[in-house]
């Protein structure tokens, strides 16, 4: 079975087997929505595991997501983030070329593990039958979104 992806003229195929659906690029799209919407998240975790350079999220952020998100992109977050008071920066002027390096904050660390305790509340929603009431735990962390986990994991390899 065929479809054609109306934004490009492609066509892709649906192939079912076992039950499964298999649809080729959706996929991928769909993985690269979710970090597009979960992009200050994805920076603030990052931040989180080190300090870190602009090029350096942007180079980790391609190799960990395959999505490639450029200096016009990550440099505006950036500055945001620090506006907000959720990262801080400072110039690291004794390598080659003069970095700016960016630090979690103690309110960006906060921002994080409420987003966390929020992204957990929404995936036990969804995967939840209709009927079930989920009680809201911010301290539960069991359940670990599935981006989140992947951040970590590819986090801890890099």
């Amino acid at each position: 079975m065929l479809y054609k992806d109306s934004r490009h003229g492609a066509h892709h195929r649906i192939v079912e087997n076992n039950g499964m659906i298999k649809m080729g690029n959706i996929q991928k799209e769909v993985q690269d929505k979710l970090a597009k919407g979960l992009l200050d998240l994805i920076v603030l975790q990052f931040l989180n595991g080190q300090p870190m350079h602009g090029y350096q999220i942007i180079t980790k952020i391609r190799k960990n997501f395959g999505v490639y998100f450029g200096p016009s992109t990550i440099y505006p977050l950036l500055a945001t983030l620090e506006k907000k008071g959720y990262v801080n920066s400072q110039w690291n002027m004794h390598t080659e070329r003069p970095r700016k390096i960016y630090n979690l904050t103690n309110e960006g660390c906060s921002l994080l593990n409420f987003t966390e305790d929020s992204l957990n509340f929404i995936c036990r929603k969804i995967s939840a039958p209709a009927t079930t009431d989920i009680a809201v735990e911010p301290t539960n962390r069991a359940s670990i979104n599935p981006v989140l986990k992947k951040i970590r994991t590819r986090q801890s390899i890099i």
